[in-house]
């Protein structure tokens, strides 16, 4: 029996999903769950509540723990695991760690770590000595100077997967075969591309999240990385010109084909060996599974499946917008986005030629 997702089946479904799994595996010095400061401190650890409160200090410490995705639990804790790990192995104690021990760390990670994950690393410190009434030592000078020395020698610009622009999208959806995984696999490269999904977006969507109407399609966001309480967000789907490359009627032969009305809309898909009979099951995907899907049908159209990932999806929805010259608001309208600096860095790389002030200069 071959799962075609089984490489990608952990539930946390990202970059840190080796790093938690071992950090599962407390260190001698691990810190406790991760919770925001003022709640570790209402619901301390070290005195037990009055009996008639025991029942509300377990809801307290639960909801605690809703403060923080559980991808960002996991990563802190895999953080914190090789910072306990590091100072252990040197003789430090690391809780609480002195401000040397910590710019220390850093020097020594700064070998091998990117510049993102040490910042995550800092963080995980920061909110274990919080949560533990300790003054955190991330704050101290000696840190932060460090820490700024790294941040200019390594340099701070992420190196992201390349973006899958429009065209290439459409060609990864038309090489899909017309079997179960292939429906699937063309409506998730599709909708994720004219949603400017992220992958864990994708992959916690319902069918009860569709509406499929005269206009196209409407996607309702129930959660996601910014938006952690559950605000929700509607993002519209129109259709395309081309029906093989049109996200709506894609979703809708997957959900025909696979015979789904209800629950996750995208599941893995099992084949039996002899049989070559595929069978929906009914639990969701993983966010790593879009990644592997997007490699494979990348692959298997001759593109370079190692420069793209699940984000390559999103990021080339922006691209391709500001290539076809979309407005800004319109562009972070369909992706969700916060921050505009961060969305202008795929902006940038869409519209470097487009009004290009070099052009016809020479």
């Amino acid at each position: 029996m071959h799962d075609d997702t089984r490489h990608g089946s952990g539930a946390a479904g990202n970059s840190n999903g080796r790093d938690a799994d071992r950090g599962e595996i407390a260190a001698t010095t691990a810190a406790p769950d991760i919770r925001p400061e003022p709640t570790a401190a209402l619901v301390p650890q070290a005195s037990a509540p009055p009996p008639t409160l025991y029942k509300t200090a377990e809801e307290a410490r639960d909801y605690a723990r809703e403060a923080r995705a559980p991808n960002t639990r996991r990563a802190y804790r895999a953080d914190w695991a090789d910072f306990a790990a590091w100072c252990a192995a040197h003789g430090l104690p690391a809780l609480p760690a002195s401000p040397e021990a910590v710019a220390l760390y850093l020097t020594d990670r700064a070998k091998t770590r990117t510049v993102t994950t040490l910042q995550r690393r800092l963080s995980a410190i920061a909110v274990a000595h919080k949560t533990k009434g300790y003054v955190s030592p991330t704050a101290h000078a000696a840190v932060r100077d460090v820490w700024a020395g790294i941040r200019r020698a390594k340099g701070t610009a992420p190196r992201g997967k390349e973006p899958a622009r429009a065209s290439q999208v459409a060609r990864m959806a038309w090489g899909r075969p017309a079997t179960l995984a292939g429906h699937r696999d063309r409506a998730l490269l599709l909708l994720g591309f004219a949603g400017a999904f992220r992958r864990s977006e994708l992959v916690a969507l319902d069918v009860a999240d569709l509406a499929f109407h005269d206009h196209g399609l409407t996607v309702t966001i129930r959660r996601s990385k910014t938006d952690q309480e559950g605000a929700g967000r509607p993002v519209g789907i129109p259709p395309a010109r081309d029906p093989e490359a049109c996200p709506v009627v894609a979703v809708r032969r997957w959900l025909n084909h696979a015979r789904i009305a209800d629950g996750p809309l995208f599941r893995p898909v099992v084949r039996q060996p002899k049989s070559g009979r595929e069978t929906v099951r009914p639990r969701r995907l993983s966010a790593q599974s879009v990644a592997l899907i997007v490699k494979r049908a990348a692959a298997e159209v001759g593109l370079d499946a190692a420069i793209y990932a699940g984000h390559s999806l999103r990021s080339g929805f922006a691209t391709s917008a500001a290539e076809a010259g979309k407005s800004e608001r319109a562009i972070m309208a369909q992706t969700g986005h916060k921050s505009l600096p961060i969305l202008r860095r795929y902006i940038r790389a869409g519209s470097l030629f487009h009004d290009n002030a070099a052009d016809g200069l020479l």
